[in-house]
């Protein structure tokens, strides 16, 4: 038979449930540096494949995806990211290079969203975003990076917010609410 200290120790069905749904969620969402380090791979990736189209229709919707990921990766790094770091390290050179790197490649998407694909000025175009966007990966993963690991900020909790704002502004964007200013 049982004693009381076995049977309280059995979680039953709603309890396991609960911890299996809290352990679901803690590994879906990474902490923010885990999160931006995926979302920088995931378009240095469509840059890529930029690269090897040569299909209109297809470097059409690469550049598409492009412009959607970069447009929600900036706006969640300006609104959550960046006032954080900026505060916490108490920094006057990291974040707002960072900014005026965010406003040229929000420039670019500019210049190429809904344009259709006509050739070498276009290509040139989507050419220099990738260049600028990879000196602006290189930057945040090398220098600011490294000291916000180092700083107190809750960076598992930053980066459930960033989830969930990355979530509702993809959402809006796929919804046909535009992009976001």
């Amino acid at each position: 038979m049982p004693t009381q200290a076995t049977t309280a120790s059995r979680k039953t069905p709603a309890r396991r449930a609960a911890t299996t749904t809290r352990r679901a969620t803690a590994k879906k969402t990474p902490d923010a540096i885990a999160l931006l380090r995926a979302d920088h791979k995931k378009v240095n990736d469509l840059f890529e494949q930029f690269k090897k189209t040569r299909s209109a229709a297809k470097k059409k919707q690469i550049v598409s995806q492009i412009c959607l990921e970069l447009t929600v990766h900036a706006q969640i790094e300006e609104e959550i990211l960046y006032p954080e770091v900026q505060a916490a390290l108490k920094d006057k050179e990291l974040v707002p290079e960072a900014k005026v790197e965010h406003q040229s490649v929000k420039d670019l998407i500019a210049a190429v969203q809904g344009v259709e694909p006509d050739g070498e000025d276009y290509d040139a175009k989507i050419t220099v975003m990738g260049e600028w966007v990879k000196h602006h990966v290189k930057e945040e993963q090398n220098e600011m990076f490294p000291k916000v690991k180092n700083s107190k900020l809750d960076l598992v909790e930053m980066g459930e917010r960033l989830q969930q704002r990355k979530e509702e502004l993809m959402a809006e964007m796929m919804n046909g609410q535009g992009m976001p200013h």
